[in-house]
């Protein structure tokens, strides 16, 4: 959505997965929602898990006729980041191209991040 801000982006691969996805749930499925938490070698893991109930404390984006819910534990995490969809000879699944990556461990399942700060995410909020 132009002029409205949002924590990232989505890619036509990623929107396209994501539909797939949400119709093809045995239950009514709003988006997905994205986050982060401590694990892995590097520090940690992207989370993604099906939204059935939203939280009204997420931040939500709407691009390309779907809906990604962001935790907003992560949001400091996420700001800039492109979520995409891949799919390789050996893996298919969502990447991110995030600024606030510092590191990634060999696996590429875990990756350092450097949080925002939030007077920055503050100021760009307002600017919208």
């Amino acid at each position: 959505m132009v002029g409205k801000f949002q924590v990232l982006t989505i890619t036509d691969d990623a929107a396209g997965r994501i539909k797939d996805i949400v119709e093809g749930s045995d239950e009514p499925v709003q988006g997905i929602r994205v986050g982060v938490k401590n694990g892995g070698c590097a520090g940690m893991e992207y989370v993604l898990d099906k939204v059935f109930e939203v939280d009204p404390k997420d931040d939500l984006v709407e691009d390309k006729g779907v809906s990604v819910y962001v935790d907003p534990k992560a949001v400091l995490f996420l700001l800039g980041t492109e979520m995409g969809f891949e799919v390789t000879k050996f893996r298919s699944g969502f990447t991110f191209n995030n600024p606030n990556q510092s590191s990634a461990c060999g696996c590429g399942e875990s990756v350092a991040l450097t949080p925002v700060d939030p007077s920055a995410l503050e100021a760009l909020k307002s600017a919208q």
